[in-house]
């Protein structure tokens, strides 16, 4: 058989889109499963459950949750979102520093709901693949109310497995704190250090 440059140049095409439906494969293969996502929510509603029963004080439980929302939320992608349009101007000092207060306040905030489940129990009852991303479905049940029902959205876009959203009787966190981001930093002439610094005082 004789060998032409039209022949590797066919030769050439075939092995490079091979090459491609095996990449696409293999990112099929790693991409985030429910079974996954299912044993991160797992593990942060057992920590959830060990921190509002330890019976330590609200300012050693709100340090608590913040290594929670640390170790496995999306708080990059979560602060970013709630910054909105301001946050593609800011410096990324500024974003580390909004980051870092966004976590506190939003343990603080959060921690504080979570508290009202003191001799209660948070439980994962399913989990279910959304679009590009998972839902894993669990319930509160607390003593004295009805359950209720909390998702957290998780993905693996940062590199890691995260949650980048949690829903609580349906309201998104993601949107709500949105709303409050943009109203706090309208209230502080839309400058970010003094959100910032409004941030580190809220929740």
């Amino acid at each position: 058989m004789t060998f032409t440059n039209k022949t590797f140049g066919r030769r050439g095409v075939l092995l490079g889109m091979t090459a491609s439906a095996l990449a696409l494969a293999a990112g099929r293969a790693d991409a985030l499963t429910t079974a996954q996502a299912k044993s991160l929510i797992d593990r942060v509603v057992g920590d959830i459950n060990r921190v509002i029963n330890s019976g330590k004080a609200e300012s050693a439980m709100f340090r608590d949750f913040e290594g929670i929302f640390e170790r496995y939320a999306d708080v990059p992608t979560i602060a970013r979102s709630t910054l909105g349009p301001p946050a593609r101007s800011a410096s990324q000092d500024q974003l580390n520093r909004y980051s870092k207060a966004f976590t506190g306040y939003l343990a603080r905030k959060y921690g504080r709901r979570f508290r009202e489940f003191i001799g209660g129990e948070v439980a994962v009852t399913n989990a279910r693949q959304v679009k590009s991303f998972q839902e894993v479905q669990a319930v509160a049940t607390l003593r004295g109310i009805d359950p209720f029902r909390i998702s957290f959205m998780v993905s693996d876009r940062s590199g890691s497995d995260r949650f980048f959203d949690m829903l609580i009787e349906g309201i998104s966190l993601l949107k709500a704190e949105r709303a409050e981001v943009g109203a706090l930093l309208d209230a502080n002439g839309r400058d970010i250090d003094r959100l910032i610094n409004a941030l580190n005082r809220a929740g």
